[in-house]
């Protein structure tokens, strides 16, 4: 048994859980810099939808 931030585990938990902190964080980081924001896509569409008559 291994003591981690989450209390004694065993060490294939702890791997796992490192990696699932890593995983968390780097998402995090991702999202936090535009990495999953659609915004340009949403300013390409409504661009489009501008130019183009509805008639």
């Amino acid at each position: 048994m291994i003591r981690s931030k989450y209390g004694y585990e065993p060490p294939e938990w702890v791997q796992a859980d490192a990696r699932l902190d890593k995983w968390c964080k780097d998402k995090r980081r991702a999202k936090q810099h535009g990495a999953f924001s659609l915004e340009k896509k949403r300013r390409k569409q409504h661009a489009k939808d501008k130019k183009m008559p509805l008639s």
